[in-house]
C-alpha cells in the first residue's frame, strides 16, 4: 500500500510537470498534457473480516462513463489516430521539433516494445502544439492542444478550442459529472474529464480532456504505467 501511494504521488508530480511544460512551450511549439493515475487502475482491498477478498474499482457505474474511441476521431478533418509516416510529411510537411522517447524516458508508449522500454528510433513528433509518437514507418496521435487551429471531428462533431463547457455537457454528461479541478502554476485552474476508450472496458486507457476557463483546452491519449 505504501509503495502504491508513492507511486502515485510520482505520476501526478509527472502530470503537474506535464500540464505545466504545455504553457512553457506555448511561446515556440504549444505542447500538452498530463499524466494522472485514475481510479479504475486502484486495487480496493476489504477488510480481514471479510475474507480479504479484492475487487478492483472497475465498478458498474464506469460503463456509464461516455466512449470516446479513436474509430470516430478525425484530426483536423484528415487524420484517423494511427497513420503512416508518409502521410504526415505530405499533409504536414516537417515536424516543429523531435524528441527521442528514450531521452523524454515516459512511463509507457504507445508502440512499447514487450520489455517495456522505447526503442532507439521512437520520436515524439511536435506539429502546431500536438504531439504525435513515432516508430518506424507509424505514427500516431498523443496529445493534441486546441489552439493554432487545432480541432478534431468526433462523429462528425467538431470539437475545437471554441468548444464550450455546456457543449460538452451534451456529449459526455456522465463523464463530466465525474469530472476534477487542478490547479497548475502558470494556468491556474483547469477541469479534467475522463472517458473510456472502448465500450468492453477492454483497454485500460482513458481519453483525458481538459478545460479552462469553460472552454475545450487539450486532449491526451492516457495509460496508465
Amino acid at each position: 500500500m505504501e509503495q502504491r501511494n508513492i507511486r502515485k504521488g510520482i505520476l501526478f508530480i509527472i502530470a503537474l510537470i506535464s500540464i505545466a511544460s504545455c504553457t512553457q512551450d506555448n511561446k515556440k511549439q504549444p505542447n500538452i498534457l498530463a499524466k494522472k493515475p485514475s481510479d479504475k487502475s486502484m486495487v480496493h482491498v476489504k477488510s480481514l473480516n471479510d475474507s480479504t477478498k479484492i475487487e478492483t474499482r472497475k465498478s458498474e457505474t464506469d460503463t456509464s462513463i461516455e466512449v470516446m474511441n479513436d474509430k470516430d476521431i478525425l484530426y483536423n478533418g484528415k487524420f484517423k489516430r494511427y497513420f503512416s509516416i508518409n502521410r504526415f510529411y505530405s499533409l504536414l510537411g516537417q515536424p516543429d521539433s523531435i524528441k527521442f522517447l528514450i531521452d523524454e524516458n515516459p512511463c509507457t508508449s504507445i508502440f512499447e516494445e514487450p520489455e517495456g522500454t522505447p526503442a532507439a528510433e521512437e520520436k515524439y513528433l511536435y506539429k502546431n502544439g500536438t504531439r504525435f509518437e513515432n516508430s518506424g514507418e507509424k505514427v500516431a496521435i498523443d496529445k493534441v492542444c486546441f489552439h493554432n487551429g487545432n480541432f478534431i471531428l468526433f462523429k462528425n462533431i467538431v470539437l475545437n478550442k471554441r468548444t464550450s463547457l455546456a457543449q460538452l455537457k451534451k456529449l459526455f454528461p456522465n463523464a463530466l459529472k465525474r469530472s476534477r479541478i487542478i490547479e497548475i502554476a502558470d494556468i491556474g485552474k483547469l477541469q479534467v474529464i475522463e472517458l473510456r476508450e472502448d465500450e468492453d472496458n477492454v483497454s485500460d486507457g482513458l481519453v483525458k480532456i481538459y478545460i479552462y476557463k469553460g472552454r475545450l483546452y487539450s486532449l491526451h491519449w492516457w495509460f496508465p504505467c
